[in-house]
C-alpha cells in the first residue's frame, strides 16, 4: 500500500506546503494521513488528498476559523459547502464595513480634532410619544431601529394619527450586552394608538449636539456630549434621545442630520 502513497515530505512539496503545516492539520482533525506506520510513526498521504490540503491552506490564508474550514470540507455536497462559505463571506463583509466606519471616524478625528462638536445646554419640553420597543445588542441597533420604524408607521397610519416629525429613538445610558430601545413618534395629547405604547418624556434641562454624517460615526458625537456633561459636573439621566432631523430617505449618508439629547439632573440650587 505504501507504494501508492506519498510520504509527508513528498506530499508537502506536491501541495507547496510545509511538513509543519500538514502535521498541524492532522492534529486539528482537518486532514489526517491515510496511513501512519505503527513502528516509525511516519505519515503517508494519497495524491487525491492534495485538493483538500490546498483548500485548507487557502482558507487559512483568508483567516477562516478552523471550525468553519472543517465544516466546509465535511459538507456532503457542493451546495452545502457554498452556503458555509457564503455565510463566512457575509461575516467578513460586515467586519469590513465596521472597519471602514472606524477608518472614517479616525479621519474625521484627524481633521476636526476631539471632540469637534458644539454642545449646548438647554431645556426640552414634555413630549408624548407612541413607541415600539425592542431588545438588542449594540451591534444590532441599526437593524432593530429599522424594524421598529417598519412596525410603528403602519400602525399610526391605520389609526389615522397625524404625527409630527422627526422620529425619535430612546436608549439607556449604558450600552449593555442586551438592552431595550424604543422608537417613537410625537402624538397629539389624549390620542390613543391601539397596539402601541405611550411614553411621556418629561421636560427639563438637557445637553445636546447635532451630528451631521453617517450613523456609524455617532459615537464621535456621543463622546463630545458625555465629555461636556462630565466636565460641567452634571449628571446624565435616561433615556438618551436621538431625533432624526434628516433621514436616509431624504439625503445621502454624509448629509444625514441627527440631534442627540441627554437629560441632565435638575439643579437643586
Amino acid at each position: 500500500m505504501q507504494g501508492e502513497l506519498l510520504t509527508i515530505g513528498r506530499f508537502a512539496r506536491l501541495c507547496r506546503l510545509s511538513v509543519k503545516q500538514l502535521r498541524h492539520y492532522d492534529e486539528m482533525g482537518l486532514l489526517a494521513p491515510v496511513h501512519v506506520d505503527a513502528g516509525s510513526g511516519y505519515r503517508y498521504y494519497a495524491p487525491e488528498q492534495a485538493r483538500d490540503a490546498l483548500t485548507i491552506a487557502l482558507l487559512r490564508e483568508m483567516d477562516l476559523p478552523l471550525a468553519v474550514i472543517a465544516q466546509a470540507l465535511a459538507a456532503p455536497e457542493p451546495e452545502s459547502r457554498a452556503r458555509i462559505l457564503r455565510a463566512e463571506r457575509d461575516r467578513l463583509a460586515e467586519r469590513i464595513s465596521r472597519d471602514q466606519a472606524r477608518m472614517e471616524m479616525l479621519e474625521r478625528l484627524a481633521e476636526g480634532g476631539l471632540p469637534g462638536y458644539e454642545v449646548t445646554m438647554g431645556r426640552e419640553p414634555e413630549r408624548r410619544l407612541a413607541v415600539v420597543r425592542a431588545v438588542c445588542a449594540p451591534a444590532e441597533i441599526g437593524e432593530k431601529v429599522a424594524e421598529c420604524v417598519g412596525l410603528l408607521l403602519p400602525v399610526l397610519g391605520r389609526a389615522g394619527i397625524a404625527w409630527d416629525p422627526p422620529l425619535w429613538v430612546l436608549y439607556p445610558l449604558d450600552l449593555e450586552e442586551r438592552m431595550e430601545i424604543a422608537v417613537g413618534a410625537l402624538t397629539p395629547q389624549g390620542a390613543e394608538v391601539p397596539g402601541l405604547e405611550i411614553e411621556v418624556l418629561p421636560g427639563g434641562p438637557v445637553a445636546e449636539t447635532v451630528h451631521v454624517g453617517p450613523y456609524a460615526q455617532l459615537p464621535l458625537a456621543y463622546n463630545a456630549l458625555f465629555a461636556a456633561i462630565h466636565e460641567r459636573g452634571l449628571r446624565p439621566e435616561a433615556p438618551v434621545r436621538e431625533a432624526y432631523l434628516v433621514g436616509p430617505a431624504e439625503a445621502p449618508q454624509e448629509e444625514l442630520m441627527t440631534r442627540l439629547i441627554i437629560p441632565i439632573q435638575e439643579s437643586k440650587a
